[in-house]
């Protein structure tokens, strides 16, 4: 069966807390473990009201700990926030706590507003070359240790950590073919270049150690619940979550609503239901025909799926309601 994975923010919901949010992810954790999930990532944003997972390495260790054997990662760190050894130091250390399941993903993307990236001491004039040298740097960092070299990430060295790259644009996807790494195109929120970029990445793919062929994930956000009715109806908080990121409006993730007329402008409407056109929403059967569908279209190796559903309860039924949706035919 082609793999799912899940993407986790650790949303914090109206009316609770952040150690809610926290609790809620590791239940997340849990349940993906026992239904067959293969990894779940959890994703850096900084300075957003509705999202917990801005220490992601910590937040990682959190849920890792309370699992056995998915593997955990991040989707992604947000390496130009970062210096390569840090992460290099971090993610050896949850290595070598949770041997052989770390994955790390990385974006260039700073995770939040301009305002607050400065404060993150991101270095603004860097330019786009520099994220691929980051990269490599963070590669030698989580490699074997070479002859007199003189800095050494400890932990890290030698834990040859899996790297993959995350992306919206056809740049990710060729640096993914060039550098031979995994890549993940993040068609939850950004569908345009999506077959497009899956076609740069394979066509221009160059084995590395790390792999020695294509390998590629689409996000897709997905709600399922018993009915379409149901899930249209859970499915209405992520709508009001881009309303709000569109207006500028940093809120906490809202509970759903009867119905999103009086919220949204005619323009919104047009171009939220555009941004989230692959969204996995429905009943089993229509999530099952959409997911075979999108499958058979893009030809990925692997669906990472978040699920922005309000109540912990219904995030988790999708979560086992999704897993019962993988068609074995589909590969």
């Amino acid at each position: 069966m082609l793999p799912l994975s899940l993407l986790d923010l650790a949303p914090i919901n109206q009316h609770e807390s952040i150690s809610d949010a926290l609790e809620n992810s590791r239940q997340m954790a849990i349940a993906a473990e026992r239904y067959g999930y293969k990894r779940i990532w959890l994703a850096e944003h900084h300075g957003m009201q509705g999202v917990a997972s801005s220490a992601t390495a910590l937040a990682i260790s959190h849920i890792a700990a309370a699992t056995k054997h998915i593997r955990i990662g991040s989707g992604g760190i947000m390496l130009p926030n970062h210096s390569p050894l840090i992460i290099a130091e971090q993610f050896g250390t949850l290595e070598a706590l949770y041997p052989g399941r770390i994955d790390l993903g990385l974006g260039r993307a700073p995770g939040t507003d301009m305002a607050t990236a400065r404060a993150l001491r991101r270095n603004m004039d860097a330019s786009v070359e520099e994220y691929p040298h980051n990269i490599r740097e963070l590669q030698y960092f989580l490699g074997a240790i070479q002859p007199e070299q003189k800095i050494i990430a400890v932990p890290g060295q030698n834990s040859h950590i899996p790297l993959w790259l995350l992306g919206s644009s056809l740049y990710s996807a060729q640096l993914a073919a060039k550098m031979g790494l995994p890549y993940s195109f993040a068609s939850h929120f950004a569908p345009d270049q999506l077959l497009d970029a899956i076609s740069l990445y394979r066509d221009g793919f160059s084995p590395s150690a790390q792999c020695d062929k294509p390998y590629i994930s689409a996000g897709l956000m997905a709600v399922v619940a018993d009915s379409d009715e149901q899930a249209n109806y859970l499915f209405s908080s992520v709508q009001q979550q881009f309303i709000n990121m569109r207006r500028g409006l940093n809120k906490p993730f809202q509970p759903p609503t009867d119905s999103m007329e009086t919220l949204w402008s005619e323009s919104e409407r047009v171009m939220i239901n555009h941004t989230l056109q692959y969204a996995l929403v429905g009943s089993p059967a229509t999530v099952k025909n959409k997911l075979t569908r999108f499958i058979a279209a893009t030809n990925v190796d692997e669906v990472i799926v978040s699920m922005p559903i309000y109540d912990i309860e219904a995030r988790l039924k999708s979560l086992e309601l999704l897993a019962a949706c993988q068609n074995t035919d589909s590969q």
